[in-house]
């Protein structure tokens, strides 16, 4: 796994709330009221999508893939038309960042071109895109983190369970970067977390050190378990997601046994609270890491999630780029 790279200059020198200029790499980046706002701004944009129709008119955000989307492309493609703007998709075989053309290129033409940009990338790409370009740039997805999901995970736990501080929410799974990101906004945002992982997928030690660090300011907790059942009863929300990510492909079938007893399924939801809902960021792959009844239980707010990646993705479009 990627080692963290350090908040980026622009996010360390712009203060409090001021979100604009400024990229988006990390939750980490923000501070609790910066997340709390994006998650409030988000949710009246969602109830008001006509008001915002010409806030971005005039703007255009280029979109870098070097890994395949649903819901990132068509929720940024839509969240800028939506917003007045204009979004330009960027294929690995058009632009081929970093092998056709240096990273440090490719931000020197954008940032004279359009107005942000939006990278679904391996972790080194993003962190150098960030330093080169002086515009803003929005971490779609790397090896390490996925903030525009942690922020519609919240942004969903929000409309679900109404107050976030001392929310608990169960992650049974993989140590990896969409967890980052949920750990990382939990700590801002006083959520109590409990992960269960097979021993060896652990969330990184320093992901943990720096939460439950900001833990004592806000009351947020993270505490890490091998025992799915364990990290499950009593939770409000029950978190998973796919056993192999993009790039783990030829380690499918040792991760399948490895992970087998960590399915959720309707044994284990059902040690949670009896109003807890599931959550998954898709693509998941049903009859391995979440059985059918969980998934399309009437407590699964799965597509809720999706389409609230549209939403919050939206506010931090407006937040960055307005």
């Amino acid at each position: 796994m990627a080692p963290i790279a350090s908040a980026h200059p622009r996010v360390r020198e712009s203060g409090g709330s001021k979100l604009k200029g400024r990229d988006l790499l990390s939750l980490r980046d923000l501070t609790a009221e910066d997340l709390q706002a994006l998650i409030e701004r988000a949710r009246v944009m969602k109830t008001d999508p006509l008001g915002f129709a010409k806030t971005l008119r005039g703007r255009t955000l280029a979109m870098i893939f070097e890994k395949p989307s649903l819901r990132t492309r068509v929720t940024f493609d839509v969240g800028m038309y939506q917003l007045g703007g204009h979004a330009i998709y960027l294929s690995p075989a058009e632009i081929s960042i970093g092998q056709r053309e240096s990273v440090y290129d490719v931000a020197k033409n954008l940032e004279r071109m359009v107005q942000g940009i939006m990278i679904r990338t391996f972790a080194h790409n993003l962190v150098r895109l960030a330093e080169a370009a002086s515009i803003p740039v929005i971490n779609g997805l790397s090896d390490f983190s996925h903030p525009c999901q942690g922020l519609a995970d919240y942004l969903t736990m929000r409309e679900c369970k109404g107050e976030l501080r001392g929310l608990r929410l169960a992650w049974v799974g993989d140590g990896n970067n969409v967890l980052n990101s949920l750990i990382y906004g939990g700590a801002l945002l006083g959520v109590r977390l409990s992960v269960a992982t097979p021993a060896g997928f652990e969330p990184p030690a320093e992901v943990l050190a720096w939460a439950r660090e900001r833990g004592r300011q806000t009351g947020a907790s993270v505490a890490v378990t091998h025992d799915p059942r364990e990290a499950v009863d009593g939770a409000d929300v029950v978190y998973t997601d796919t056993w192999i990510s993009m790039g783990q492909e030829a380690e499918a079938a040792a991760r399948r046994a490895t992970f087998a007893p960590f399915q959720v399924n309707e044994a284990l939801f059902a040690r949670a609270n009896a109003d807890a809902i599931f959550m998954h960021c898709l693509p998941a792959h049903r009859g391995e890491e979440v059985t059918d009844a969980v998934m399309d239980s009437p407590r699964s707010v799965v597509f809720e999630q999706a389409e609230n990646r549209l939403h919050a993705q939206k506010a931090v479009l407006v937040a960055l780029m307005g």
